[in-house]
């Protein structure tokens, strides 16, 4: 019996918090499963496992190995996983965290447009607001609209974007255009909850950070949401320019301040750090990738 086999033994039994309920999950009797993870402590000489009848717990070596195990498990699978794919059709189940703005704008088609063009792959789309943890949730990719901070993911920006300030002709008429952004503090303004800045806004002037505390009628936590609300001259609004792009270009909503909107946004596919990345998200991310950039040119422009 190989040590792969023991290891990933050991890691459903850890998994799944006790030998009976992994033998279970494995189809496996639990007898075999104790005896693997019995011959992995014996090649080791090193205790894994706790074992009475009525708990389980790690070990101090357990915990260390188990973490280290999992991660070697992981890019195992995945190498195996890219050989066979580079001689075979793209295939197998993905599991793709992305914000509902994402799903919901125009740009949510190019994951429709993925899953008809590969019919052997189930995508698995798991909308959600937050920042998902990639590695303890399971998740093969996620995508993000942001300005990307964690260096401890894979990241590939699949497009960039910038959030323009907007407001409607009407409102504009009723208030006049602001020169500057520290008279917004006497302005009705729209709070996306979504956005990590809330009413605090971010602006740069002369290349150098400001934020301006701001107040208004109406806080939502979607970006339509405002945008629809800007529409009607509630107040002004930070939008994507992906969500703002066709009432931007139908005059429904005007951009103000523009000299003072920071940039370095995008949209990015993220995941975990391997070595080897299953040909099945290679082609998801190859995809999305040439998606935007064939669709999204003409309508809210790339800024390489």
């Amino acid at each position: 019996m190989d040590t792969l086999t023991r290891m990933r033994a050991f890691i459903q039994v850890v998994e799944a918090e006790g030998f009976s309920a992994a033998a279970r999950k494995a189809g496996r009797s639990k007898a075999l499963l104790s005896k693997y993870v019995r011959e992995l402590e014996d090649e080791l000489g090193a205790l894994l496992l706790n074992r009475t009848t009525r708990k389980f717990s790690l070990t101090e070596t357990g915990q260390t190995y188990y973490q280290r195990a999992t991660e070697l498990v992981r890019e195992i699978d995945a190498l195996s996983e890219t050989v066979r794919e580079s001689s075979s059709d793209i295939r197998g189940r993905i599991k793709l965290s992305a914000p509902r703005t994402f799903a919901d704008a125009p740009i949510g088609q190019s994951l429709i447009d993925f899953a008809a063009a590969h019919p052997d792959i189930v995508l698995d789309i798991q909308l959600d607001d937050r920042f998902v943890d990639l590695v303890e949730e399971g998740f093969d990719l996620a995508i993000r609209i942001t300005r990307l901070d964690d260096s401890s993911l894979i990241a590939r920006r699949l497009a960039p974007f910038r959030v323009p300030l907007c407001a409607s002709p009407a409102l504009i008429d009723k208030h006049g255009r602001p020169r500057h952004p520290r008279e917004l503090q006497n302005l009705p303004c729209i709070v996306d909850t979504n956005s990590r800045f809330r009413q605090n806004w971010p602006f740069q002037e002369r290349g150098l950070p400001i934020t301006v505390p701001v107040n208004g009628r109406l806080e939502a936590n979607s970006p339509l949401a405002v945008r629809a609300a800007a529409v009607a001259g509630l107040g002004f609004a930070f939008v994507p320019d992906f969500i703002a792009a066709p009432e931007l270009k139908a005059g429904r909503l005007v951009t103000v301040l523009d000299d003072f909107i920071t940039d370095g946004a995008g949209i990015f596919a993220v995941y975990p750090h391997r070595r080897y990345l299953p040909a099945k998200v290679r082609a998801l991310v190859d995809f999305l990738a040439q998606w935007l950039k064939e669709n999204c040119a003409g309508e809210w422009g790339r800024r390489d």
